[in-house]
């Protein structure tokens, strides 16, 4: 299976993301066996943000990952282009700047961010080098991309496993605790064909990224990837 089989419209899977949006946490809690919420603290110490700065979370949902953010005082908007999505998080966090935006064409200034992250969602897009490219673009000079995706695990016997576990044990899961399973069946299928961990490092330095590195969690299930803008 390759990433071209998988994929759909971006209205398409928008309206997937939009039908999912009100369960959309809890189901990720419970997929992931409770490392969702480890997996995203790592993720905000790596990029490291300040009172003063300004963050773009990018494929941010309902605003989970951006709540550590704005619990700190930093300034942060959640950009997502599923519109059920955004509304869920704003009703949930109306102090949170939550903003519709396609990956591949961001409705931001260049150089408007010191840091660009996103969390489990650039596999979702159609072009993740262009999604690259446009985090690039509006990031400042010496400001920072974090990213976290899932990846290839390390060990073989663990990277078996947990290939099992997607496509047999999650779509029942899915079944009994999702309100569209055929999603999370979706999603599962994207995380097998996407690219490892040093595919997914070089599509960010050929996109103009400097200084990239990652570094691997529970095994290498997910990977966090690093990188700098050049300039100042």
């Amino acid at each position: 299976m390759n990433r071209a089989s998988l994929e759909k419209r971006p209205d398409e899977v928008a309206a997937m993301f939009d039908d999912v949006a009100p369960k959309y946490d809890v189901v990720n809690d419970v997929l992931s066996l409770g490392q969702t919420r480890r997996w995203r603290r790592i993720v905000v110490d790596a990029v490291g943000a300040v009172p003063g700065q300004r963050v773009l979370d990018l494929a941010a949902g309902t605003g989970t990952s951006s709540e550590p953010y704005a619990d700190a005082g930093i300034d942060v908007v959640a950009c997502d282009f599923s519109l059920g999505m955004l509304k869920v998080g704003k009703r949930r966090r109306p102090d949170i700047d939550f903003v519709a935006g396609d990956a591949t064409n961001l409705p931001f200034a260049d150089n408007s961010f010191d840091a660009s992250t996103i969390s489990f969602g650039l596999r979702n897009v159609n072009e993740p080098k262009k999604a690259l490219a446009e985090m690039l673009r509006v990031t400042k000079p010496g400001g920072r991309l974090v990213i976290a995706e899932f990846s290839s695990p390390v060990i073989p016997v663990w990277r078996t496993m947990y290939t099992e576990y997607l496509m047999r044990a999650l779509p029942p899961i899915a079944r009994k605790v999702a309100s569209n399973p055929d999603a999370y069946v979706y999603l599962a299928e994207s995380i097998r064909a996407w690219p490892n961990q040093d595919s997914l490092a070089a599509w960010i330095a050929e996109t103009g990224w400097s200084d990239v590195a990652y570094r691997n969690l529970t095994g290498g299930i997910v990977a966090v990837h690093r990188a700098v803008k050049p300039g100042r």
